[in-house]
């Protein structure tokens, strides 16, 4: 059974960085693209960003480029999203998701496997 679980969220000021992690149990982790989400309370889950199962080829949402990154780690089945510049409505759930082939990078339900998630605050 695949697991995925989350590290690294926190209460930031604003202009400061995370940086949240990812690990993978249970599946041949080099295989999935990888996926990163938020929900922020009474609102939808939203695409942030993934990264391809060889690193190469990442997608942002506009509202997160420029200031996060995401990276991979085969060796370690981990997958990594650098934040910086945090905005109070960065502040939300952040979530990590698993699928050997999403059919949409972008949609929550392309994706087979999730974690928990975790917190992100960011103060203004």
């Amino acid at each position: 059974q695949v697991q995925l679980v989350e590290s690294g969220g926190g209460l930031v000021q604003a202009g400061g960085s995370l940086r949240l992690s990812c690990a993978v149990s249970g599946g041949t982790f080099s295989i999935y693209h990888m996926g990163w989400f938020r929900q922020a309370p009474g609102k939808e889950r939203e695409f942030v960003a993934t990264i391809a199962w060889m690193g190469v080829i990442k997608k942002y949402a506009d509202s997160v480029k420029d200031r996060f990154t995401v990276s991979r780690d085969n060796a370690k089945n981990t997958a990594y999203l650098q934040m910086n510049s945090l905005k109070p409505e960065d502040t939300a759930v952040y979530y990590c998701a698993a699928a050997p082939n999403p059919r949409n990078w972008l949609a929550p339900s392309s994706y087979d496997y999730w974690g928990q998630g975790t917190q992100v605050t960011v103060s203004s």
